[in-house]
């Protein structure tokens, strides 16, 4: 089991620790429901460094992520962040990740935790561009400070203009008497914020700073059990649950990062599924009887039929009320569908929504 450099940390605050992705994680602290609501309210900070961090640099960068990855890279100049796939060649999904492009020849690849070491030997084994690649995961903390008052917090630690950022970009500069720290308009929340990439050595005195900072509003450590609940009234897709090696982009909704001015992999399988279509998609639903849906829960018709299945659900803390996403038939999968999860052997009414569930304003 893996540890981050905060793990003794996070013991020390009464977190509750569960194996994750290979590490010790904090689930939680005070409890998920507390955890999330600060975040929406107030200002929250995640420990999220088991993520990984690959550079990819050289001649050969951009035509290797050209490659490798569904979205259209030289689109992305310094500064600039993408969402981006892996799509893995049989229509599925080897990873979603980020890239940070640091300079026309220069980019970070921010990949999930559980793929770290799959992730690595795809795009090695892709690169016959001669890109150079350095896994430098071990290296890195990365902390995401989430929140509306997440600019009032971190303001006073760095020159960098946080106010002015636009989401998905970043600068790198000196934090905390650090310098180069990528500081990046990103999250996993909707709720607005910032990530950090610091180097393990500085980890814990920058945490412990960044609280300190912070107690004027009243921040608090978050765990990953809120951090999934956030996304999931985001409809922000989860590895592992609603996309894999079993899914693909176009089908999880993902056209958006799928783009098909250049060339890459499954380009074609994906272009046909972009054109004539596929025989279910990715859906968000509400919850209109009792119960909670769970991930791998059966979706049903009317009709009592076996539809497709839940990916993600849970109650949701904003909304007070049970949402989830999953795959369904295309012929349901229209806003305002009636559907039913089947939960302990009973189907329970649903309705078909468009995410995000949640919206800042309602």
């Amino acid at each position: 089991m893996k540890k981050t450099a905060l793990n003794h940390v996070h013991k020390a605050l009464g977190a509750k620790m569960v194996p994750f992705a290979g590490y010790e994680m904090p689930v939680s602290y005070t409890g998920v429901i507390d955890e999330h609501l600060q975040v929406r309210e107030h200002v929250g900070i995640f420990d999220v460094s088991h993520m990984g961090e690959f550079f990819v640099e050289g001649e050969g960068a951009l035509p290797l992520l050209q490659y490798v990855t569904s979205n259209d890279v030289a689109k992305l100049t310094p500064g600039k962040i993408q969402y981006s796939c892996l799509p893995d060649g049989n229509g599925g999904i080897v990873d979603d990740l980020l890239v940070y492009c640091l300079a026309p020849d220069r980019f970070m690849l921010v990949v999930n935790a559980s793929n770290i070491e799959k992730d690595w030997k795809w795009i090695n084994n892709h690169n016959s561009f001669e890109a150079k690649i350095t896994d430098r995961s071990d290296e890195y903390s990365l902390f995401a400070v989430q929140g509306p008052r997440a600019v009032f917090v971190l303001r006073t630690l760095t020159e960098l203009n946080l106010k002015e950022m636009k989401y998905y970009t970043f600068e790198q500069g000196p934090f905390l008497n650090v310098d180069n720290v990528i500081v990046s308009a990103t999250g996993y929340t909707g709720s607005g914020g910032f990530e950090l990439y610091v180097p393990n050595a500085e980890a814990e005195r920058i945490w412990e700073e960044i609280l300190a900072a912070g107690a004027v509003a009243e921040i608090k450590p978050i765990g990953l059990a809120a951090r999934d609940t956030l996304r999931l009234e985001m409809g922000f897709c989860l590895y592992g649950n609603d996309i894999d090696e079993t899914t693909s982009p176009i089908e999880a909704g993902l056209g958006w990062i799928t783009k098909f001015n250049k060339e890459f992999i499954d380009k074609e399988r994906l272009q046909e599924q972009k054109t004539h279509g596929t025989t279910r998609r990715l859906v968000g639903f509400e919850m209109e009887d009792r119960g909670i849906p769970r991930h791998a829960y059966p979706i049903l018709n009317k009709e009592g039929e076996t539809i497709g299945h839940v990916t993600s659900g849970t109650q949701s803390p904003s909304l007070d009320k049970s949402i989830g996403m999953g795959y369904v038939a295309t012929t349901y999968i229209d806003p305002g569908t009636e559907i039913y999860i089947e939960i302990r052997g009973k189907p329970r009414k649903a309705v078909v929504v468009k995410p995000p569930f949640y919206r800042e304003n309602d």
